[in-house]
């Protein structure tokens, strides 16, 4: 038997993939700071466009806490 669609506890689900995305999204402009000299042009440009991606959720995130928090 399938589930009840229970909402209660989304948008606590979203804050927390928030919170989650921004620490990485922190830790990786962090490593990319400190190792600027160190990492590949390859490397550079992989962190750059997780941090794209990144930039991207977080604003899926918080539009979809407000479509929650509305309802």
């Amino acid at each position: 038997m399938a589930k009840p669609d229970n909402r209660a506890d989304n948008v606590a689900h979203l804050q927390q993939h928030v919170q989650n995305t921004e620490q990485n999204l922190h830790e990786a402009q962090q490593y990319l700071d400190e190792h600027a000299d160190e990492i590949s042009a390859t490397e550079l440009n992989d962190i750059q466009v997780k941090n794209e991606h990144r930039k991207e959720s977080l604003q899926k995130f918080r539009s979809e806490i407000q479509d929650e928090a509305n309802q």
